[in-house]
């Protein structure tokens, strides 16, 4: 079968990117008929069930290869409270072996996740890039608004003062919170005694989130309303910025309930939202470098085999209510490939250009060497296992993990970013000289609408040639140049157009824009 989505350099460990993280996205995909209707949709690494948390992470590499893209999605929608919140997750699968033998229809929402909603909207987002079915998305409109008007007006999830979202004390957006004992095990619930605070990873995807529905309502030329939700974003990403930036990176838990955990100094925690607080557009870029320097530096003092840290320094042992949970295991310091997919992704875009190549270089070597990806590792790369789990399973193909690594090759990388639906608006930044390659050919394509993007590119001693091809679409162009250099000129189809040299940190990009109507032949003379 001829492959739609493709990278080719002559290197292995970019080439073979793309069909190994698809391998492991075919073995996630999971099938249930609920009410008489299938829904397709991709499994969680640790259970039969399909969580909104880990779908719309891995809908950023499904979008690719995956015909049905919004049947999960509908039924997340149709079984929307009145209030607006979204269920967890959904399943028939018996999760609790052997204890829990039925196969029915099972909804979950956990009360102390405070990240749902948003991550909701941002898969009927990724679904509607990918498919362009316009009509879909206007029908789920009222639905996306009314799950972010849930999360900020519950007072679970709402402070009033601080105009934030809050949530009771968890291990960043993970699901149980700390209890100081009182709860014999892991704590889902809500309780009268919750230790509440800001936990920096919710605003941020709150933040995305409301600049998604102003992009929407623009595109359906309602303005009125796409401001509203402007304003609502900036609002939201000034007060996160206030509260929870400590000057070096984000602050994991600004506590609301004064408590004090033995042993643990919440100022020096690195949790792993930092890097998609980058993403998301939350950090400035003077925020983002900070952040990124920060990981190289504890990559260089600690002992881990990776700096992809679920949460650095880790809490003390089992405080959570499970022994397994001790430090280095799972969310309490375990290696994650999300947060080094998303990593690589703020390093690329950033001007740590060689250092997102590093990760995706040990990403690939890690996965070619096992035919494996965990959800998480221990520190001296075992991966995690059922014994070592606190959940029934550990799968080795996880899809969130992949899928934030293949984020970060396509769209760091490779550089192919869809900026509206189908590639109308795109930007195309390769930064290949980063990784050593001077010639690449490059197509993305969706195969729930056949829309695609490919370029080929050349690095010479004192010119780049960039051929592009794509339905009629307006591309930004932002192309790393090779060190020592700038551009002199720019010509599309033989005919000059403006262009502005940029320098990002030590790293010399030019950027221009041009309409491609099915081929454009670029010439980019250096200096």
């Amino acid at each position: 079968m001829e492959e739609k989505t493709f990278v080719k350099t002559g290197k292995p460990e970019f080439d073979g990117f793309i069909p190994r993280v698809r391998s492991f996205l075919e073995q996630d995909s999971l099938d249930l008929i609920i009410d008489g209707k299938k829904v397709r949709g991709y499994r969680t690494p640790d259970t039969k069930s399909i969580w909104i948390r880990d779908y719309s992470g891995m809908l950023r590499g499904v979008k690719y290869f995956e015909k049905d893209l919004k049947s999960t999605i509908d039924h997340f929608a149709e079984t929307q409270a009145e209030s607006g919140r979204i269920f967890d997750y959904f399943t028939t699968f018996p999760e609790k072996l052997p204890c829990e033998r039925e196969n029915w229809t099972k909804y979950v929402r956990v009360p102390v996740e405070a990240d749902v909603e948003y991550r909701f909207v941002k898969a009927a987002y990724l679904a509607w890039q990918a498919s362009g079915d316009d009509r879909w998305i206007q029908r789920l409109l009222p639905k996306m608004e009314k799950a972010l008007d849930y999360i900020s007006s519950h007072p679970w999830y709402w402070d009033e003062e601080k105009e934030l979202v809050k949530r009771a004390y968890t291990i960043d957006t993970w699901d149980f919170a700390y209890t100081a004992g009182a709860h014999d095990w892991l704590q889902f619930q809500i309780t009268p005694d919750a230790f509440w605070g800001i936990m920096h990873g919710d605003n941020s995807g709150y933040y995305e989130a409301f600049r998604i529905m102003a992009l929407l309502f623009d595109y359906f030329q309602d303005k009125n309303r796409a401001e509203s939700w402007k304003a609502r974003a900036d609002a939201l990403r000034a007060g996160m910025n206030k509260v929870c930036w400590n000057g070096r990176f984000y602050t994991h838990f600004v506590k609301i309930t004064p408590v004090s955990i033995p042993g643990v100094d919440e100022s020096a925690q690195l949790s792993l939202s930092n890097p998609m607080d980058i993403n998301r557009g939350a950090a400035t870029h003077d925020m983002a470098v900070s952040i990124i320097r920060e990981y190289l530096e504890r990559r260089e003092r600690s002992n881990a085999f990776a700096e992809w840290f679920s949460i650095d320094p880790p809490f003390p042992d089992g405080i959570f209510g499970d022994e397994k949970l001790r430090k280095g295991a799972y969310v309490n310091g375990g290696i994650m490939p999300l947060v080094g997919g998303e990593l690589a992704k703020a390093a690329f875009d950033h001007g740590f250009e060689e250092y997102g190549v590093d990760i995706l270089k040990r990403y690939y070597d890690l996965i070619s060497t096992s035919g494996e990806t965990y959800l998480w590792y221990f520190p001296d790369g075992t991966p995690s296992s059922v014994a070592s789990s606190t959940s029934p399973e550990a799968t080795p193909t996880d899809g969130w993990g992949s899928s934030a690594m293949l984020y970060g090759f396509l769209e760091g990388l490779a550089g192919v970013e869809d900026r509206l639906s189908l590639f109308r608006k795109a930007r195309l930044s390769p930064r290949w000289p980063a990784a050593g390659v001077e010639k690449a050919d490059v197509q993305v394509s969706y195969e729930s609408s056949g829309a695609s993007i490919s370029y080929s590119i050349t690095y010479q001693k004192e010119h780049v040639t960039l051929e592009v091809r794509t339905s009629p679409s307006e591309v930004s162009f932002h192309i790393l140049l090779p060190e020592r250099s700038a551009a002199d000129s720019v010509s599309v189809d033989g005919r000059d157009v403006e262009f502005e040299n940029v320098r990002i940190e030590k790293s010399h990009y030019v950027d221009f824009v041009v309409k491609v109507n099915k081929k454009a032949e670029i010439k980019i003379h250096l200096t």
